[in-house]
């Protein structure tokens, strides 16, 4: 029974250490990561890089259009908001505002 409790005594007092030393380590890292993101540079990068994958993305999306016109089938169109609409002439969209 002694080495029982010695075993249980233990295994607690490393739980509660280890999450201490655990939860230091994640506030360094957390911290760290936050500078890195708040870096101008890496800011700046970051939003190119969205930005030219906004433009890819467009250019894409026309290239596909224009190849599948409209072959894509009812059930499609239906689900994907930026197809409806596209053989008539306006339809609102789900914030209101009208496509034509």
């Amino acid at each position: 029974m002694r080495y029982r409790l010695t075993f249980i005594a233990g295994v607690a007092l490393g739980y509660v250490l280890g999450t201490r030393a655990g939860r230091e380590r994640y506030e360094q890292l957390k911290k760290s990561a936050r500078q890195f993101a708040q870096n101008p540079a890496v800011r700046n990068t970051a939003e190119t890089a969205a930005q030219s994958g906004r433009e890819f993305a467009g250019k894409a999306y026309h290239a596909v259009g224009e190849k599948v016109g409209d072959k894509v089938p009812a059930s499609v169109t239906d689900r994907v908001r930026s197809l409806r609409g596209r053989g008539s002439g306006s339809v609102e969209d789900d914030w209101g505002t009208t496509n034509t």
